[in-house]
């Protein structure tokens, strides 16, 4: 059926609640909205769904999210796993409590117990209770780091991460089979809990969670020494990761932190924040107005689902707040725990730093350093969740941490998502280790870019929305594939990685050799003077995004260079 008659269906069945029908009958007349809400399902990719809260099949609603878990309990069936169950949890975004039970009474109807959080918790935390818990998969519901509009439906598998292949694919095929919603189950929410088919998570989860968070800690003494003289302030944007961090930041003996008080209140629809990403400058001014009422040394945001930091510290000498990258903030913690792990003799035999494609080659100087090797991986942190599977299951490696640019990493391996909680106790502790030596987080910045290089890295978008937009941006990746630039800028490219080709081709040379990393919509351009660039379709928003990166001698010096590129970048993409 096209467009027009899913709209007629969706307006006058009475499969679909009054509150839909209603809010679907006031778009009468406007084409263009009733185009954009029907003109297909909303997709479900390798990270799950993500959209637009809304009436429609392009939207975000219990319908939907009951589709997407029919054909996950289908998968879940025909690998035998509905007896250990599936755990879920979900943030602070509106409909996260009606997508959580849509999500769990289908499940149950299928004969799939359920576990699912009695309140928010953040991604990490579901992570780690679906190994807790032995689940074979889990769910989350959430946007991330998405405009209040939005909502998401992430997928887990028994291991802790999210799916990768085959589950990945084998589920999207699942999902697409479900073309009618005669074929959705669901059931009672009070027979659910009647048959054990719908159960609460413990607190005993939680504990035990919070539990490794301390266990990271590598010298507990100096955040005693130095707790009374370090000065944090923290928001967690609406979202939830209030809790936790509260509770890590006072289980290691923090004891002056401060809560941004509007920011605390968990609510979806983000009333100071309306993009509550940390990447996002705007989400920043009500925290760095009360980081300098405190004279805070560190300001510190989650996202929604409090897998992301982001990081503000103070610079002493200039009395200003200086922002973190994703990449700064986790090279901080890679030198801690390496440089900490070498000294005292506790790093593991055969120990791996695992990073994306698109993160900062710093990674490699300090993996170098401290003779650890240095593993890259695909955008998106399940990959870095499918090596330390494979670390487990073949015992040969031992992962000691592991980081995206886009401000998540995890220093254990309790669980197989970015943390931000966790990322929080790695690096107020760092700024404690630091400022008993008289520095502050950005001295010891200053310091690993004096000793590897001034490595800067930044990013750049375009935006192409609706169906337009998406063809618009393959277009874009069609034209570069099929005729790669001999120069971006002042750069010459030395080498071209397609990795839907699985190819890596010498531009010199000519030579062409494999990849190694699954198939994905992604070029990567290596660049002379140790520069790159990287290309590849947002998997979450209708976007094309440009990542650049530069090694220069002096930090003017390299984010001029870095600006200068992804100007450069744009031009010859557009």
């Amino acid at each position: 059926m096209d467009y027009k008659q899913a709209y007629e269906k969706w307006c006058n069945d009475p499969y679909f609640d009054e509150a839909t029908r209603e809010e679907l009958k006031s778009l009468a007349g406007d084409e263009k909205e009733i185009e954009d809400r029907f003109y297909r399902t909303l997709e479900f990719g390798t990270a799950g769904l993500r959209g637009v809260i809304g009436a429609g099949t392009n939207r975000m609603n219990v319908y939907t999210v009951r589709q997407a878990t029919q054909g996950l309990a289908n998968y879940i069936l025909s690998q035998n796993g509905q007896n250990k169950g599936v755990a879920i949890a979900h943030d602070s975004r509106l409909m996260a409590d009606e997508f959580t039970d849509a999500a769990a009474l289908c499940l149950a109807a299928n004969g799939i117990k359920a576990y699912v959080f009695k309140s928010l918790r953040p991604v990490p935390e579901l992570s780690f209770a679906v190994r807790e818990l032995g689940c074979i998969a889990g769910i989350v519901i959430t946007a991330s780091h998405n405009p209040r509009e939005y909502n998401g439906y992430k997928v887990y598998w028994e291991d802790g991460a999210q799916v990768t292949p085959p589950h990945d694919t084998n589920i999207m095929d699942e999902v697409a089979k479900v073309t009618s919603f005669d074929m959705v189950k669901t059931m009672d929410k009070d027979e659910a809990i009647k048959a054990g088919l719908y159960e609460i998570i413990s607190d005993e989860i939680d504990e035990k969670y919070f539990g490794e968070l301390r266990n990271l800690s590598i010298h507990p003494e100096i955040i005693k020494k130095m707790a009374k003289d370090i000065t944090i302030v923290y928001t967690p944007l609406h979202g939830t990761g209030l809790g936790p961090v509260q509770r890590v930041l006072k289980d290691l003996g923090f004891e002056k932190v401060f809560i941004e008080p509007q920011q605390a209140i968990a609510d979806g629809h983000f009333p100071t924040a309306p993009y509550p990403n940390p990447e996002n400058p705007d989400a920043w001014e009500l925290a760095l107005k009360l980081a300098k009422e405190k004279d805070a040394d560190l300001v510190l945001a989650t996202d929604p689902d409090a897998d992301r930091l982001g990081v503000y510290c103070k610079d002493t000498k200039s009395g200003e707040y200086v922002t973190f990258t994703g990449n700064m903030s986790a090279m901080l913690i890679a030198e801690y725990i390496l440089g900490q792990k070498a000294a005292n003799g506790s790093m593991p035999k055969n120990p791996v730093l695992v990073e994306s494609i698109v993160s900062t080659d710093m990674a490699k100087a300090i993996a170098a350093a401290y003779n650890v090797e240095l593993v890259e991986v695909l955008t998106g942190f399940k990959y870095i969740g499918e090596q330390m599977l494979k670390y487990e299951q073949n015992g040969d490696k031992n992962y000691v941490f592991g980081f995206e640019e886009s401000y998540g990493c995890l220093p254990g391996t309790y669980a197989r998502d970015k943390d931000a909680p966790a990322a929080v106790c790695m690096l107020c502790e760092v700024a404690a280790y630091l400022k008993s030596q008289g520095k502050t987080l950005w001295d010891g910045m200053i310091e690993m870019y004096e000793k590897y290089g001034y490595y800067r890295e930044g990013i750049a978008t375009m935006t192409l929305k609706g169906i337009d937009g998406a063809a618009q941006i393959q277009e874009i990746m069609n034209r570069a594939r099929n005729a790669a630039p001999a120069k971006i800028g002042n750069f010459d490219v030395l080498a071209v990685r397609d990795y839907k080709a699985d190819t890596r081709k010498d531009m010199k040379t000519g030579e062409v050799t494999a990849t190694g990393l699954p198939g994905s919509n992604v070029l990567y351009y290596e660049l002379s003077d140790n520069a790159w660039c990287c290309v590849r379709p947002s998997g979450t928003e209708p976007k094309i995004k440009f990542y650049v990166g530069v090694k220069g001698t002096s930090l003017e010096g390299a984010d001029a260079e870095l600006e200068e590129l992804k100007a450069q970048v744009l031009k010859t993409f557009e």
